[in-house]
């Protein structure tokens, strides 16, 4: 079958269209025959050799698609071959087929398409996670969430609004302003062109944040510490910046604020009955339009290391979906 690999962890101009054998579905697996996969920054670092695992090489990259099931392993039993399925895996999702495991897939309610269903598992799934099981957050509370206009910050702006919350959207450049306000924030700061402390502090009367939602790192997050609200929740997502910050304690002390942790995968494999649970959730509020995925761009399969080059630009609003059928 026809599928994109990664052979030496060099980076997407690297990656390149081959046949592989078709994978086998464990006994706690399912096959699927992929019709769309979604592009993330995660997929860009790992062909890069730059996130903190490495596949065996040579891989199929991948962690979310969408299609229809095709096979099933012995202990399978919620789905049956012909259901349509969103899944995530650490790898897998640039091929005509794919596996994933039973609690790692979600049955897709009729009317929703492929490629929007290959786009909410991962940066919808990581959204719900930090925002309702980690931070707890409450209507009325603000939250501040930085890279908005990418896939995980759009959908946490997104989400954000479906919550009740009072979103401040961070951005890095003031062409993305537009699609972070349309998707429900009510203000919009640039930390690369302005002071990020002053904007904060003038938006919310000198209170700060009661949540911060980090996909940055860097400079930023050391900037966000010292702008949280008494009992706030401060959680760092991701270091799309390449640089992972050191915060000092008595910051959280004085405001009696909380740090918490965002590894949404993790979180996934360690509790899977949760896991399912909230992604049956998200498909729910797919189906029902309470959430709307951002597509930039669709793309054949071929043009994957391209998609990844677009990431690393930072040229890319929400998802880019590869269309494999």
């Amino acid at each position: 079958m026809k599928a994109m690999l990664c052979s030496s962890f060099t980076g997407p101009q690297d990656l390149r269209l081959g046949e592989i054998a078709e994978p086998r579905p464990a006994d706690d697996e399912i096959l699927i025959d992929v019709h769309a996969a979604s592009v993330s920054f995660m997929d860009q670092l790992l062909v890069s050799g730059l996130y903190q695992m490495r596949p065996p090489l040579p891989f199929v990259p991948g962690t979310e698609a969408s299609g229809v099931v095709v096979a099933i392993g012995a202990k399978v039993t919620q789905f049956a071959p012909g259901d349509r399925v969103a899944c995530s895996s650490w790898t897998g999702g640039y091929a005509e087929r794919m596996i994933a495991k039973k609690s790692e897939a979600v049955r897709l309610p009729d009317g929703v398409a492929f490629e929007a269903a290959a786009t909410v598992l991962h940066v919808y799934g990581t959204a719900h996670y930090a925002l309702v099981e980690r931070a707890r957050a409450q209507r009325g509370e603000t939250v501040f969430i930085t890279g908005a206009a990418g896939g995980v910050g759009l959908a946490a702006v997104d989400l954000s609004r479906h919550l009740g919350l009072r979103v401040i959207a961070g951005v890095g450049s003031d062409d993305k302003a537009a699609i972070v306000r349309s998707y429900g924030a009510s203000e919009v700061v640039n930390y690369r062109s302005e002071d990020l402390r002053d904007q904060i502090k003038s938006i919310t009367s000198g209170q700060g944040i009661d949540i911060g939602f980090d996909n940055v790192g860097g400079a930023v997050l050391e900037q966000m510490a010292r702008l949280m609200n008494w009992g706030g929740r401060l959680m760092p997502i991701g270091f799309t910046s390449g640089t992972i910050p050191s915060i000092p304690m008595n910051l959280p002390l004085l405001k009696n604020y909380a740090i918490l942790g965002v590894f949404v995968g993790a979180w996934a494999e360690r509790f899977s009955a949760e896991a399912a649970r909230m992604n049956d959730t998200l498909m729910q509020l797919l189906a029902e339009g309470h959430i709307r995925p951002h597509i930039d761009r669709i793309l054949p399969l071929e043009d994957a290391g391209k998609a990844m080059r677009a990431l690393a630009d930072r040229t890319v609003q929400g998802r880019i979906v590869l269309k494999i059928r």
